[in-house]
């Protein structure tokens, strides 16, 4: 009796452990799941739309919209915010149509004719001289509407934790979920083994009273007093199959899961971060100065690609900002030798995969921080996504189609909800068929 009692505590024993691994391998299995969730999701492509002005045409300030984020932003903020120029706030207030359609169309000829309102906006910041906009009257004036309407104007963002603000804490969320994760685990780890210390040390107390109990008070046998006094034998512990099933077992299952770690990761370069030939903040520029993405990346909404700026759209501001600066300074010589600046691609997709940014940022309405992440905080870019194919066909399995005002979906939409309760996505109109990505 005595040694069947002990078996059952070291059977007990071994299957306790073996539930700790199974259970911390479920748990690191979810925990990653949650983790890739968490890094995969993007801003919501509908969360910074702009609400509808209260006055004024919505298609004449939509147009102005457009014209103020390519051409104006670079200088001017639509609120009170300086940032090469003053702010524009109010500016239909304070001068009259006529003459901020001369200012726009040609600022220098304004100046020139001894405008006192243009003399000193001139010499309040600097002598910087505004370029001038071969604009008709109707384009100003739909940027005029923009301004006017309020949608460019920005409110603080609320102070978060330790006065970070919740713009700043946007951005980093997927980093800060992420890490979350890591640490929850390692915490889940630490419990399970202090646990494990615990339960070892109770079975040899245990053991320890039993045996003392055992010799004091019963009367036992040759075969019971040899069982309860032997003394632990460690080479049995190594020798037992069970013990050498349970190592192997242990062991198998790190080497698998290693491998495909390892399998999967091939070809995947997220958190790629070069070294760029010169040093440029994507934060300073999209963050503080919010520079509209489109203003460098000119053809993000009608091309395939996202075109890299030439040196020539540098020079659009750094003509006259900054000119001292070292990293300035080699733009300069690139235009001098007529030679491009060697930029490093950071995002890579393979050959035989077929991306189209218009199709996605024009037409799907996807902003930047979708795919690209918090870019706007970035000191220096690095790749946030996976991009892999399996990332993005999520993406087009959970991302619904806005087919409203568009007769080229209705006969689709109504086939889909006449077969299916879910959203109308892009999975729905063919966005996971082979053709759609491959050749």
């Amino acid at each position: 009796m005595i040694s069947c009692i002990l078996k059952t505590q070291s059977r007990f024993f071994c299957a306790f452990l073996l539930s700790l691994v199974v259970s911390f391998g479920a748990l690191a299995q979810e925990g990653a799941s949650e983790q890739a969730d968490v890094a995969t999701k993007g801003v919501d492509p509908g969360a910074t739309a702009g609400a509808e002005a209260s006055t004024g045409d919505p298609a004449v300030i939509s147009a102005g919209e457009s014209l103020f984020k390519n051409n104006c932003a670079v200088c001017h903020s639509a609120g009170s915010d300086v940032i090469v120029g003053p702010g524009l706030q109010g500016v239909t207030e304070r001068r009259s149509e006529a003459w901020l359609l001369k200012w726009v169309k040609n600022s220098q000829a304004l100046i020139q004719s001894g405008d006192a309102d243009a003399v000193a906006i001139y010499n309040e910041f600097n002598k910087q001289a505004m370029p001038s906009f071969a604009f008709s009257d109707d384009e100003i004036k739909s940027i005029l509407a923009y301004i006017s309407s309020g949608q460019g104007v920005t409110s603080a963002p609320a102070a978060g934790p330790e006065g970070v603000t919740a713009g700043e804490s946007v951005g980093t969320e997927a980093v800060g979920a992420a890490s979350a994760i890591g640490g929850y685990l390692d915490i889940v780890l630490v419990v399970l083994i202090i646990v494990l210390i615990v339960l070892v040390v109770t079975l040899l107390l245990i053991t320890s009273l039993l045996k003392n109990y055992l010799n004091k008070n019963r009367t036992l046998n040759e075969y019971d007093t040899e069982v309860v006094n032997q003394r632990f034998d460690f080479s049995k512990v190594y020798k037992s199959k069970a013990v050498r099933a349970l190592v192997l077992l242990i062991f198998v299952v790190v080497l698998v899961d290693l491998s495909i770690d390892k399998v999967m990761g091939i070809g995947i370069q997220q958190g790629y971060q070069p070294k760029q030939p010169i040093a440029f903040s994507h934060k300073l520029h999209a963050g503080d100065h919010q520079i509209d993405c489109n203003y460098c990346h000119s053809t993000v909404y009608k091309s395939r690609s996202a075109s890299i700026p030439s040196a020539n759209i540098c020079m659009n501001c750094h003509s006259q900002i900054k000119t001292e600066s070292a990293e300035i300074q080699k733009i300069y010589k690139a235009i001098e030798r007529n030679e491009p600046i060697q930029w490093v691609r950071i995002h890579n997709l393979p050959d035989l995969a077929y991306f189209n940014h218009s199709q996605h940022t024009k037409v799907g309405g996807i902003e930047c921080q979708t795919c690209h992440g918090p870019i706007q905080e970035m000191e220096v870019v690095y790749q946030y996504s996976p991009l892999t194919m399996g990332w993005c066909i999520d993406c087009h399995r959970e991302t619904p189609l806005n087919t409203e005002g568009n007769e080229y979906y209705d006969k689709l939409v109504e086939l889909h909800d006449a077969s299916s309760k879910g959203a109308f996505t892009v999975a729905s109109n063919g966005g996971t068929e082979c053709s759609k990505c491959h050749y």
